[in-house]
Parts: structure tokens; C-alpha cells; sequence
């Protein structure tokens, strides 16, 4: 089986590009099953459920987040409006899972394609330089006791690429990838690890990049230069859709093969 998992879509750059390109991926390239981190779909902050709809829409059966995901406060009632064993979109859209045990919505999705193969989506924040969440590690070991699929894709969101590495070694072989966003630089460093679990430390990010990390430049650098606030404004140029394209074996849950995408206009 094909696995498509989309980076960080940043703003309305990010959604065109992706807009442009998912459709012809998933056919041309006969892909399963479509996962997109967009905790920053909404002007580079956030998400929407609009917005949300708009990429299941395209094709997405799991939508990931992170740190930004509260950005935008609407998103909360939507998550709050699902039960836990429910498979309606709202379900579908996943805060991280190591979260207080209070926080609204899932941080995990087990869900069954039409072939009727069975999947699992985990979703985990880093602690280095990050929120003060509990331990994704730990995390990890207590949800991967309760899945039953052999295919289980956990999406890392995390800032230090030690922490992102760790968890990738951490769980070869009992995952069958670990994907790490939030940095929006893709990495050149993806791969399918000793025990079968398909690695890459950042997918990157699905936006403008004629910008710094989807930020117009010109706001970033007088922060820089200046250290004084400014507001933060997504840029437009240069939208390119970062993706990571895995083949699975679905009878091990074990990756085959790993491919980057980088896709412009």
C-alpha cells in the first residue's frame, strides 16, 4: 500500500499548491491513504473547520496539528463536537495526543480504508524547546498497546532533531512510519530504519517559500534586527507542496521504500 503524508500547509499559498497537486498524486501514484499536517492552514496560524472540510474535500482522510492548533479558537467546539468512536471529520482532526488528558479532542485515529485494511494515526508534540507537554515516548508506548492495525503512521512535531531522531529509533519496527514537521525545512534525511519503520526527520513544510519558514521576510528580519514585536503575516510567493510518499508492506505494517516530494507550480 501507498502512503502520502503532506507537510505543514501554511496559509493560502500552502492550500493552492496543495489544491494543485494532491489530486493527480493520489491517482497517478495510487495512494491509499492521505494524511496532512495542517495546524497552519489558516493564514499561517491555526485551523478552521472551513478549512478543515477543504482538505478532507481533496482527498485527505487524517489531518494532523501541533503547537499552533488553539491559534484559532473555533477549532475547539469542533473538536469537542465528536465522541471519542466517531469517524466524522471532527474526529479526524487530531491535537497531539501527550496533551493534558483534559484538552479538547484525540490525539490518536484508528480508522479502516474501503479494501478494508485497518490504520492508525498518531499524533505527538515534542518537549525540547516546546510546550511543557507530557512525555511523547511514554505516550507512545501506552496508545501503541491499543491499536490493533499493523499500519499506524505517527506524525512527530517537534522543534530538535535529536528529540525527532530518538523517537524515530525509539519506535523501528513498531510503527510503520515516523514522520517529524514543525520546523517547515524539509530534510534530506528520509529513509526506512533497521527494523522497518520509514523515517524522515522533517517532511517540511507546503507553502510560500520565497519567505522565512512561510513569514514574509521583511516582518521576520526586522524582528531579528530589531527585537521588537511585530505582527506576523504569511507570504505568497513560491508555493511549493512538501510530501512524503511511503510503500508499506500491509500484512507487517513494515515501510519498503521511502520517496520526497517537493512540488512547485
Amino acid at each position: 500500500m501507498r502512503i502520502l503524508f503532506v507537510g505543514d500547509v501554511f496559509g493560502s499559498a500552502g492550500r493552492r499548491i496543495v489544491r494543485e497537486h494532491i489530486g493527480h498524486i493520489i491517482a497517478g501514484r495510487n495512494v491509499d491513504l492521505v494524511i496532512v499536517n495542517a495546524e497552519n492552514a489558516a493564514g499561517g496560524f491555526g485551523l478552521t473547520p472551513p478549512l478543515a472540510d477543504e482538505l478532507f474535500d481533496l482527498g485527505a482522510h487524517v489531518l494532523t496539528t501541533g503547537n499552533h492548533v488553539w491559534d484559532k479558537k473555533e477549532i475547539i467546539d469542533y473538536l469537542k463536537s465528536v465522541p471519542a468512536d466517531s469517524h466524522e471529520r471532527a474526529r479526524r482532526v487530531l491535537r497531539p495526543a501527550n496533551y493534558a488528558p483534559d484538552t479538547p479532542g484525540y490525539g490518536i485515529y484508528q480508522g479502516t480504508l474501503p479494501s478494508g485494511l485497518a490504520y492508525a494515526v498518531l499524533s505527538l508534540q515534542g518537549r525540547v524547546f516546546m510546550a511543557n507537554n507530557e512525555d511523547p515516548f511514554r505516550t507512545a508506548d501506552t496508545l501503541l498497546a491499543q491499536i490493533t492495525a499493523k499500519i499506524i503512521v505517527v506524525d512527530f512535531h517537534a522543534e530538535a532533531t535529536s528529540e525527532k531522531c530518538a523517537l524515530g529509533w525509539y519506535l523501528d519496527g513498531r510503527v510503520t512510519a515516523v514522520i517529524g514537521t514543525h520546523t517547515h525545512i524539509p530534510t534530506a534525511d528520509n529513509r526506512v530504519l533497521n527494523q522497518g519503520t520509514a523515517y524522515q526527520t522533517d517532511v517540511g513544510m507546503s507553502g510560500p517559500y520565497d519567505s522565512i519558514i512561510g513569514v514574509q521576510k521583511e516582518l521576520v528580519l526586522e524582528r531579528f534586527l530589531t527585537s521588537m514585536p511585530s505582527k506576523f503575516e504569511a507570504a505568497k510567493d513560491d508555493p511549493r507542496m512538501a510530501a512524503l510518499l511511503i510503500e508499506a508492506d500491509p500484512a507487517t505494517g513494515h515501510a519498503l521504500s521511502t520517496e520526497r516530494l517537493l512540488l512547485g507550480e
